[in-house]
């Protein structure tokens, strides 16, 4: 913990040195043997941090192991899992967890608020734990780069939770785009309806309830006055203070697809439009384009666009479409719309009995076991910390292009965009005793 004074802001300390872009997919797990289990039967000794909403299907996903430790800011969020749970430790603050069971925790889940996603994850890595993490990875664009990193070099499992990345249709939709069905794909067009954003600062403060430690729920963030139903539970992702809003709640999930089927890395342009830029709150309706270069599966360079809320479409290269989000691949070829659990192909009348290419990707095991059984081999996850590093980066850049009002060009190798207003934005300061920084070997 820092000495600072309580509530000072503390700068991170930056990458002193040119980072290389995050590695691939494929042999993204180091050497380092895998940690064998601390529960005598073989099951593995799991903390959950969070205990309510997602992060209550989370503890769903590994309730087979032994659940050993909870975490959770709100008591009766947390008394309420106690009782599926009446052997685990019972923590309000992650950090104590992390200390105190080092000994007896093998792996760690994190369904908290955005802003504690990497003050946690860090954390567990540096402590050698296995890691699951809800999306997006981190509430930065840095700590995505910070996380992924240390997360090779600790050789740990780990996994994004997005958890629509094991289902059969994204799978089937890869391989379709993979095959070259719609030939070279220079447009992609993500969109979805929802919505998380708007509204004010009140001119208030309340008392938080006894059951809530207010102060612990802010964590890294700046301090403000506890207001009811504003923040905690569920409004949280609204305010950029803790959240990204509708981009970064459901852009690694839609994004993901285009991500996975032309193995992209990382934008070289961002732009962003939308309402006036609120300084506390994401807007209701942006939408963001990004430039990739040309990659192992589109010989030409490609475009990619999001949409969101208010700005969602009904129609995508003249066919009509749901606004409630979607993904349209277009080809030299043809098209292909894709969403969780269905895809078609345009146009119709040239695709008419269409064959499917052979499945060449496994069925999923299930994306929590997924990441279990990684804990346990060593074997490759498929939302590992490297991927899904990448992907929350450009996810999260287009909230730095929108807030920035800029448009940049982009160097991922060094972090750097060609605005200042658009840098600022790539980082931020953290509270004291939350900081998510280099250690000092590694700088």
């Amino acid at each position: 913990m820092n000495a600072r004074t309580p509530g000072q802001p503390h700068r991170r300390k930056f990458l002193g040195t040119t980072l290389a872009a995050a590695a691939g997919t494929s042999g993204w797990f180091s050497s380092r043997q895998v940690a064998r289990s601390n529960s005598p039967n073989e099951k593995l000794n799991v903390a959950c941090i969070g205990s309510a909403n997602r992060a209550a299907e989370d503890i769903k996903g590994v309730a087979h192991e032994e659940v050993v430790c909870l975490c959770d800011v709100d008591r009766k969020y947390l008394e309420r899992k106690h009782q599926e749970f009446p052997d685990a430790a019972l923590f309000a603050d992650y950090r104590e967890m992390l200390d105190k069971e080092q000994e007896r925790i093998d792996a760690v889940v994190v369904g908290i608020t955005d802003h504690h996603h990497a003050p946690a994850t860090i954390r567990a890595i540096r402590a050698g734990k296995h890691v699951y993490c809800e999306k997006p990875l981190t509430h930065t664009v840095h700590e995505a780069r910070l996380i992924a990193e240390a997360a090779q070099a600790a050789g740990v499992a780990t996994q994004l939770g997005t958890q629509i990345h094991a289902e059969d249709n994204y799978r089937r939709v890869v391989e379709i785009v993979r095959a070259g069905t719609i030939g070279d794909i220079t447009d992609v067009h993500v969109w979805v309806g929802k919505g998380w954003g708007g509204g004010e600062r009140p001119d208030k403060a309340e008392q938080p309830p006894a059951h809530l430690d207010w102060d612990l729920w802010l964590g890294p963030a700046p301090e403000r006055p506890y207001v009811t139903g504003l923040y905690h539970p569920a409004n949280w992702r609204r305010w950029w203070d803790f959240g990204q809003g509708t981009l970064g709640d459901m852009g690694c999930h839609y994004m993901d697809l285009p991500f996975w089927a032309l193995d992209l890395r990382h934008p070289t342009e961002v732009a962003a439009e939308g309402p006036e830029v609120h300084p506390e709150t994401a807007p209701l309706g942006m939408k963001v384009r990004y430039q990739f270069p040309a990659g192992p599966h589109n010989a030409s360079p490609l475009s990619m666009t999001w949409y969101d809320s208010k700005l969602a479409p009904t129609k995508v290269a003249g066919q009509r479409v749901k606004p409630n989000g979607g993904v349209m691949f277009i080809g030299s070829e043809g098209m292909l719309f894709a969403d969780y659990f269905s895809y078609r192909l345009f146009p119709q009348e040239k695709f008419t009995g269409f064959i499917a290419p052979p499945k060449t990707i496994p069925d999923s095991i299930g994306h929590h076991r997924e990441w279990l059984k990684a804990c346990r081999d060593g074997s490759p996850t498929t939302c590992n910390f490297q991927y899904s590093g990448r992907l929350t980066e450009t996810v999260l850049l287009g909230n730095v292009a929108f807030r920035s009002g800029t448009k940049f060009q982009w160097d991922a190798d060094k972090l750097q965009a060609d605005s200042a207003d658009a840098q600022q934005f790539v980082s931020k300061e953290y509270r004291a005793g939350w900081e998510v920084e280099l250690e000092p070997a590694a700088v």
